[in-house]
């Protein structure tokens, strides 16, 4: 068992809107610090050539560590938390605004995540964003070979 993340809310919906604080600031460590040591991150839509599944609280910082070199997040927009039948999960719809670092080009990406919480941290995120909203060049954060 893993100790609740220092300084963040427990309650799903919470510690949802403090990660999204969290994105908005840059800071990936931590908001990969939210997650427990054997959290999960799914990205079921992701394109060839993208992540579909990271393992682990470090597989999690690993593939964010970049994102603010290439996608300034200006804000989230359109947020809605919908509670769940279990407490510890909530379903969230929103959008994030922002620019693409390389080119200045805005970016706007469209998400519907499901976020599990376990002992005060993030056990687990399917995160169903759309890949469509990455074929602008600069978008790609992951260092993939697409």
């Amino acid at each position: 068992m893993s100790a609740p993340a220092p300084n963040a809310p427990a309650a799903p919906a919470e510690l949802f809107r403090h990660g999204l604080r969290l994105l908005l600031d840059k800071d990936m460590s931590a908001f990969a610090g939210l997650w427990a040591e054997d959290g999960v991150m799914e990205f079921p839509f992701a394109p060839d050539g993208w992540p579909r599944r990271l393992e682990g609280r470090e597989a999690v910082a690993a593939y964010l560590r970049h994102y603010p070199d290439h996608i300034d997040l200006h804000d989230f927009t359109d947020v809605r938390i919908h509670e769940t039948t279990d407490p510890q999960t909530v379903v969230a719809e929103l959008r994030g605004v922002g620019r693409l670092v390389a080119t200045g080009a805005p970016f706007t990406m469209t998400y519907v995540q499901v976020l599990t919480v376990r002992d005060g941290r993030i056990a687990s995120c399917r995160d169903y964003w759309n890949p469509l909203g990455v074929q602008e060049p600069g978008a790609d954060f992951t260092g993939s070979a697409r």
